[in-house]
């Protein structure tokens, strides 16, 4: 089993329609969170934004956002971590970047990382939320009554502790789902009907070797995803590293 280190970012700007979320970029961070496994227990640990007053800031800052970075990148490049997010290709590095001002960094660390997320897409044609796969599996970690579309409201309100207790929660659960994963040769979700589906997943890949996977077939979909959506911000390195391998 891999030494994972589960992270998650929770957005600051406060927006009308989560669906579309991108649309309002840039969107900042409020906070992020850690997850890794020490002396068998899961650790967590969170961050946001100093102003020197006793709540944190409105949102981190581009100093701040690049400390984080740097913490992804020492632990996977000095530590020996692997790095893990549900939908990190797709969302959490792709914000991580913007924030930062250090894309190529975020790029490298995203194609290394695992995105279950991404792989179930990579394998099925779709995603599944993270929320539908703890249910599923039968695990703890997501918190009752809460999304992600309600952090930044949250934070704006001064509901922070609640929203850092959420965002270390994803954290944690994302390392249950890799973990037992790993454990179970495969994962369960909830699907909206209510059935649970299953799905083989011999070994968790990195986003780079998931994205080497043959494309499934969506024809029965109406309106498939393609995976462009996960990768349109690092196409450009996608096709260089294409290039180099050929």
């Amino acid at each position: 089993m891999k030494n994972y280190l589960a992270f998650d970012i929770e957005t600051a700007k406060v927006t009308p329609d989560e669906s579309k979320l991108k649309d309002h970029r840039p969107l900042g961070i409020s906070c992020a969170a850690l997850a890794w496994v020490e002396d068998g227990n899961i650790e967590t640990m969170a961050f946001s934004g100093k102003n020197g007053m006793s709540l944190p800031s409105p949102q981190m800052s581009k100093e701040e956002c690049v400390a984080f970075v740097d913490t992804l990148y020492a632990a996977a490049k000095g530590k020996g971590f692997t790095l893990l997010a549900h939908n990190g290709l797709g969302f959490d590095f792709d914000i991580l970047a913007e924030e930062s001002g250090m894309h190529d960094t975020c790029a490298e660390l995203a194609l290394h990382s695992v995105d279950t997320c991404l792989l179930v897409h990579c394998l099925k044609g779709f995603p599944v939320g993270l929320e539908a796969i703890v249910k599923g599996m039968g695990l703890s970690g997501k918190t009752e009554g809460m999304s992600g579309a309600l952090a930044p409201p949250m934070w704006a309100e001064g509901r922070c502790d609640e929203v850092l207790e959420y965002v270390q929660q994803d954290a944690r659960a994302t390392l249950r789902v890799a973990l037992e994963i790993e454990k179970r040769k495969g994962l369960m979700w909830i699907a909206k009907s209510g059935r649970c589906n299953s799905l083989p997943i011999p070994k968790l890949l990195t986003a780079a070797e998931a994205l080497q996977l043959p494309e499934p077939d969506t024809s029965w979909m109406t309106e498939p995803i393609p995976r462009s959506r996960f990768t349109g911000w690092i196409d450009a390195l996608i096709s260089e590293i294409k290039a180099e391998d050929e």
